[in-house]
C-alpha cells in the first residue's frame, strides 16, 4: 500500500507558537439523562472561565515524558499558534466521565495499565497490542494538527503517535474489508458519567471509518501530546485523531478495532442521525440543525464567548489531503 504526499496549500511558514507555559436529539438525550438539563451546545460549552489558577494538580495529569519520537516536518505548523496545554487538557469532552468540559479530574479514574488493544475481523493478521506495544511497535512522530469540535470550538494540538496506515500494513485487511469499527473502554462501575443512569445510551462509545479514510495520510493514532504520554482526559492510552473531521469522530481510549464488510453504527449517529453524520467532515456551509458552523472559537484564557473567533475552513483546512475521498 503506497501513499502520495501532497503538500497542502494552507500550510504557512513556521510561526512562533504560543508557549506551553503561557450536541443528536436533545429531547431523547435529556430523557435518558433523567432530566439533568445540561445541553452539550449550551451549558457545557460555556462553563467557568479558563485561567491559570489551580493548574498544579492538573499538571500532575500530563503523563510521562516521551523521547522516542521525531517531529514530522510536513505537520510542523498548523498555521495557527499552539493551544497551551493548561487550556487544552482542562477543556475536554469525555461523556463517560461527565457532561461538562471540566472532566479532567473524574477521568483520572480511567485504568490504563494493563491495556489491551484487540485488532480483529477481516484481516490476515489479527493482533492484540499491549501498553508497551503502543509506544514501541511503530515509529512515533509528532504532528501539529488543528482540532475542530462540532460545538464550534477549536484547538491546535501537538499529537504524538503513528499513522493509522502503519497498523493497516501490519494487520493486512482482506479485500472484503470496507469499513473499520473502533470501540472505546467502558466499565459502568468506572465510566458511569455523572450520578445518573447512562443505561439507555449506546455504550460503549464506538466510531467507524471507511477503510480509505483510515488509510489516508492524515489519519493518526495518538499515544502522546505535548511531548508526554497522553493524559486520561484526552483518551489515554490511545485515541483516534482525524483532523478533517469533527472531534467526536476521534474515539478515545480504544480497546477494539474491527474490520468489517458493512458500515458499522457509531455512537452519536445512532442517537441522532439527523444531527451527527457518519462521515462528520468539517463543512462550514453545512450547519448543525441548531447552530452555524461558519465560525469557531479558539480555546484560550478567559470566558468562552470572548475567545478569538476564526472562519471555519472546509475539511478544517486539510482539503488537499482528503477532498478526493468525497468527490
Amino acid at each position: 500500500m503506497s501513499f502520495i504526499h501532497i503538500r497542502p496549500n494552507w500550510q504557512l511558514p513556521e510561526k512562533i507558537a504560543t508557549p506551553e507555559a503561557a450536541y443528536f436529539n436533545r429531547r431523547r438525550f435529556l430523557k435518558n439523562l433523567a432530566g439533568v438539563g445540561l445541553g452539550i451546545a449550551a451549558t457545557s460549552c460555556y462553563g467557568r472561565p479558563l485561567t491559570a489558577q489551580g493548574t498544579e494538580v492538573l499538571d500532575d495529569t500530563f503523563g510521562e515524558p516521551l523521547t522516542n519520537f521525531t517531529p514530522n516536518p510536513a505537520f510542523a505548523d498548523a498555521g495557527w499558534p499552539l493551544t497551551e496545554q493548561r487550556f487544552a487538557s482542562r477543556y475536554n469532552n469525555f461523556y463517560e466521565f461527565g457532561l461538562t468540559k471540566n472532566i479532567w479530574e473524574n477521568a483520572q479514574n480511567l485504568p490504563t495499565d494493563p491495556w489491551k488493544l484487540e485488532v480483529s475481523g477481516l484481516v490476515k493478521n489479527p493482533t492484540t497490542y499491549d501498553l508497551d506495544d503502543l509506544y514501541t511497535k511503530f515509529p512515533l512522530e509528532e504532528r501539529i494538527y488543528r482540532f475542530r469540535c462540532v460545538e464550534a470550538w477549536a484547538m491546535v494540538v501537538p499529537w504524538l503517535g503513528f499513522p493509522m496506515a502503519k497498523l493497516l500494513e501490519a494487520v493486512e485487511p482482506t479485500s472484503d474489508a470496507k469499513y473499520v469499527r473502533f470501540e472505546s473502554f467502558y466499565d459502568e462501575k468506572i465510566t458511569g458519567g455523572p450520578s445518573i443512569s447512562f443505561s439507555n445510551l449506546p455504550w460503549p462509545y464506538h466510531e467507524g471509518l471507511r477503510i480509505e479514510e483510515m488509510a489516508n495520510e492524515l489519519a493518526f493514532f495518538a499515544v502522546g501530546i505535548y511531548g508526554r504520554t497522553i493524559p486520561k482526559q484526552h483518551g489515554a492510552p490511545i485515541r483516534m485523531v482525524l483532523p478533517w473531521k469533527y472531534g467526536f469522530k476521534g474515539g478515545k481510549s480504544i480497546v477494539k478495532i474491527e474490520f468489517l464488510a458493512e458500515q458499522p453504527s457509531t455512537y452519536w449517529n445512532t442517537i441522532a442521525p439527523n444531527e451527527y453524520k457518519f462521515e462528520a467532515n468539517v463543512e462550514p456551509d453545512v450547519p448543525h440543525p441548531r447552530w452555524s458552523q461558519n465560525e469557531e472559537r479558539m480555546v484560550g484564557e478567559g470566558e468562552a464567548w470572548n475567545w478569538v473567533k476564526r472562519d471555519t475552513v472546509i475539511y478544517n483546512g486539510y482539503g488537499d489531503y482528503v477532498a478526493a475521498l468525497y468527490a
